[in-house]
């Protein structure tokens, strides 16, 4: 195919770099052999002659050099064998762990015509994707990174390990159908074939070398090597770029004779898991992070989100018809105890270590247990801060009352206590960089008002926390939400208009009065 003869001469190309980077470092020492050779021959510097002591004094000279020059690039080499390429956080599936689906994935590589993926793994992310294996001072086990005796001293790229594994996104194991995820892999399992060409191979493992050793900053002498590095990158960059370009091309191209038709509906689940699973971390399983809890079963309650989408929305009118079918995840062993792993990786990589849990680490949480131990908690904390801003004297235990607030809210008190409560967050609060929303100090004290207003409703015994799957902590007054609250609140805080808010909270049944426990 021609986008397979594209990318050889991309590979090609780049090993023309490695080529000559290894030509410019074996130039002294050529020079030098060639001197030296002279002096024995008697043909340049024949001891005795007018210019001997000349031609002896550049022998030294470059033979220095080029002893300088091989230290250097052996240096160099064996900087890029030991660099090792960033991995990315998965949690690897045994064959004896998911048997069906590396037949699933071995018959689906036998179709195509192509090895076979060397594993398997899982990864909390919308996506799938093959990853090279490394490891560090050996040959690589696949074509992911550099070793010395490749890198520049122009060894045979003619051995290639074994197949790079596959990692597969868990939104798309438990949302997708198995028929769907055959189907969606398709093009990422034709990509083995690229892995296992040798000369593409070779100038992967060059460049992955290349990008790993880039890390801090040297200084001094080791500074030159980053120079180095950089200009072989520079020179790659375009031949690097159109080689992956050529080989997702081709395994695309490869992939239309498997499942074609039903790849094209399997893509359109790819934007809506990847909207599910969003919707699920940013407003469910953030507010359970922030307290040191981890959502035992993500993946489980990505399903769960989406199937309540589809029962809301017309436009995902008939997406529930396919739970029908058999999902992906059953082709796991024990699904539970992989989305359980997968959960506390999600927890790990995207929020970090928990916020004052005194070196305990994370708490499994079940669902069932979401609304007493995140939501009820998440509205104290909330009322906490908002007590913190505004001052009122309050006891220790108990948040300002519901008076006093619209009070100051009344006042056109909005801007300055959203100012002030922005302020105190950015000082106690703990963020979550990879799902940070943008939001204004409005928007805080909005929640933080609603989240007093909530606590108030559980204090008097009218209302209880509850969880939405699309919407996170919610409030249940006589067992249903109220969705107008939002509203109400946001008029107050935005506008000054506590009236409609006050109305609401007093046909409600709540209290303004009293101070609200903490």
């Amino acid at each position: 195919m021609a986008a397979v003869d594209a990318a050889r001469a991309r590979a090609q190309a780049v090993l023309r770099v490695r080529g000559r980077a290894l030509g410019v470092a074996a130039l002294p020492a050529a020079l030098a052999v060639v001197l030296f050779a002279g002096r024995f021959t008697g043909r340049i510097g024949a001891p005795g002659a007018a210019d001997a002591a000349a031609w002896d004094a550049a022998r030294w000279v470059v033979g220095g050099i080029a002893v300088l020059v091989l230290l250097g690039t052996w240096l160099v080499a064996r900087t890029y064998a030991r660099a090792e390429p960033p991995r990315t956080p998965a949690v690897p599936i045994a064959r004896s762990a998911a048997p069906e689906l590396y037949r699933q994935i071995g018959e689906l590589a036998e179709r195509l015509g192509v090895p076979a993926p060397s594993g398997i793994a899982i990864t909390p992310d919308c996506d799938s994707w093959l990853e090279e294996v490394h490891r560090p001072g050996r040959h690589p086990v696949a074509p992911a990174a550099p070793v010395a005796g490749e890198v520049l001293s122009g060894a045979p790229d003619r051995a290639v390990g074994t197949a790079p594994v596959l990692v597969i996104g868990s939104p798309f194991l438990w949302w997708m159908r198995a028929g769907e995820l055959r189907a969606l892999l398709a093009p990422v399992v034709a990509g083995t074939a690229a892995a296992a060409d040798p000369e593409i191979a070779a100038a992967r493992r060059f460049l992955r070398g290349l990008d790993a050793s880039l890390g801090e900053p040297r200084r001094g002498p080791a500074a030159l090597l980053d120079r180095i590095t950089k200009l072989l990158l520079g020179a790659c960059r375009e031949h690097s770029a159109e080689l992956e370009r050529a080989v997702a091309a081709a395994a695309s191209e490869q992939a239309k004779a498997v499942d074609y038709g039903l790849r094209i509906a399997a893509q359109e689940q790819v934007g809506l898991a990847y909207a599910g699973w969003d919707r699920l971390l940013t407003r469910v399983a953030l507010p359970a992070w922030r307290l040191g809890r981890h959502p035992a079963h993500l993946n489980a309650g990505v399903v769960a989100a989406l199937t309540e989408l589809s029962r809301r929305d017309r436009l995902a009118d008939g997406y529930e018809t396919r739970l029908g079918d058999r999902p992906a995840c059953d082709l796991l062993e024990e699904p539970g105890s992989v989305d359980a792993a997968v959960s506390l990786l999600a927890a790990e990589v995207l929020f970090g270590e928990p916020f004052g849990t005194a070196g305990t680490g994370w708490r499994e949480l079940d669902w069932a247990d979401y609304p007493a131990e995140v939501v009820g908690l998440g509205w104290r904390g909330q009322a906490d801060a908002l007590r913190a801003v505004l001052g009122e004297g309050a006891p220790e235990q108990a948040a300002p009352a519901l008076h006093l607030v619209l009070a100051r809210l009344a006042e056109g008190a909005g801007e300055p206590l959203a100012a002030a409560l922005a302020a105190h967050l950015a000082r106690t609060a703990q963020v979550a960089p990879p799902l940070q929303v943008v939001r204004s100090g409005r928007d805080l004290l909005v929640d933080h008002v609603t989240a007093l207003v909530c606590l108030a409703a559980v204090d008097t015994g009218l209302g209880r926390p509850g969880m939405d799957w699309l919407d996170g902590p919610v409030l249940l007054l006589g067992g249903t939400r109220r969705p107008e609250l939002a509203a109400l609140v946001a008029d107050a805080v935005e506008q000054g208009k506590d009236a409609p808010l006050r109305s609401w909270l007093e046909s409600a049944g709540l209290r303004l009065a009293g101070p609200v426990r903490l």
